[in-house]
């Protein structure tokens, strides 16, 4: 079984690729979607949203207890028809993981929001190897 950091990594990639077949792979089939506008829950509001989103993420710092992640990143978000940037901030996400699935990703507006939500603190952080 893949570690949460993994799992939270490869969701990631899986959208930022765009690649919704293997981005509801790691999700769990009732995964709640949480951002600005409210939440929903399940594959279909998943794909939706990938669909629509234009948002790609770059990992700043990762953050993690548990089953639960948080990921400090830069969002760009790009126009779906000509890939156009439209806009880019920090931002950070949070990944609930259970048995190799994400069961709820939420995105907040600032790493702090984040890391209260998700019980975690600036100790949580994962150091690189490197």
């Amino acid at each position: 079984m893949n570690s949460p950091i993994e799992v939270a990594a490869a969701w990631q990639q899986a959208a930022n690729d765009q690649d919704a077949e293997r981005l509801l792979a790691v999700s769990d089939p009732n995964i709640e979607v949480v951002g600005p506008r409210g939440s929903g829950y399940g594959h279909q509001l998943l794909r939706d949203w990938l669909g629509r989103a234009g948002l790609a993420l770059t990992t700043l710092r990762i953050f993690a207890r548990g089953e639960t992640v948080v990921l400090a990143q830069r969002g760009v978000w790009r126009s779906i028809e000509g890939g156009d940037v439209m806009g880019e901030r920090d931002l950070a996400s949070r990944f609930d993981v259970q048995n190799g699935r994400v069961v709820r990703f939420a995105r907040y507006d600032s790493l702090a929001e984040a890391l209260e939500a998700a019980g975690l603190t600036v100790a949580d952080e994962v150091k690189s190897a490197a």
